[in-house]
């Protein structure tokens, strides 16, 4: 289990446990994120649950795959640390993750 922290564009912050295994889409869907829609349920079809990672945290995170990089091009103020959330498996290794949500999805 590992505890994310979700913190909006206004710099509100939320500490969520997620479970081993769960995306941090999931995560956020399922404790009601303001900021995550999460259109496509996880599919990596859309980029409405894009977040950005924590500048200490990307290296752990690792970079989005090819696929990520196509549907981020469909994000909101997209940046180099931009990911999916559904693109992020959660780990023991997460455990502190902070993600930023963009002022708005796509």
């Amino acid at each position: 289990m590992a505890k994310i922290h979700f913190v909006d564009h206004n710099g509100e912050t939320r500490i969520i446990d997620v479970e081993n295994g769960a995306t941090v889409m999931e995560a956020a869907i399922r404790n009601a994120i303001p900021g995550i829609e999460a259109e496509c349920g996880g599919a990596c079809a859309c980029a409405t649950c894009h977040v950005y990672v924590d500048e200490a945290w990307r290296e752990k995170v690792g970079a989005p795959s090819p696929m990520e990089e196509d549907m981020l091009d469909f994000g909101f103020d997209v940046r180099p640390n931009s990911r999916l959330s559904c693109q992020i498996k959660v780990t023991d290794e997460l455990d502190g993750l902070i993600v930023t949500t963009p002022e708005r999805q796509a």
